[in-house]
């Protein structure tokens, strides 16, 4: 499940931001994974988020509501070779157990030069830029 052409380091850093996104490690992994001011997408919202702070209080919102899960199926160099896009299948684990998505959605991931998460978009149609 490599990612063709997509940089190593930048692979292994989303690989384990995937493991530790439902875990209380999540927290701590954010210094190690986002840079200082990365941009990030509040889709409860509708609006972009700027720094770890702000992505830190949007995650504890999100964990407040619900526990949700993100599984990560395979990662690509995106289509402009500046990016990665990681496919991944959403998921909510309640009382029930885990229950996850039928269908999946993509994650643009943008990285600065210290190999740090700047930005990241999230696509539910393969054809957006």
């Amino acid at each position: 499940m490599a990612g063709e052409g997509v940089p190593a380091a930048q692979e292994a850093l989303l690989r384990r931001m995937y493991e530790v996104f439902s875990t209380d490690e999540r927290d701590a992994f954010v210094l190690l994974c986002l840079a200082p001011d990365v941009d990030w997408p509040n889709v409860l919202d509708g609006v972009r988020l700027h720094g770890r702070e702000a992505v830190r209080a949007y995650w504890a919102r999100q964990f407040a509501a619900g526990h949700p899960l993100v599984r990560l199926e395979g990662v690509r160099l995106h289509e402009d070779g500046e990016g990665v896009v990681a496919t991944v299948r959403p998921g909510m684990r309640d009382a029930s157990g885990d229950r996850w998505a039928e269908g999946t959605v993509e994650h643009v991931y943008r990285f600065g030069g210290d190999g740090l998460v700047t930005r990241m978009d999230v696509r539910t149609d393969p054809r957006e830029p």
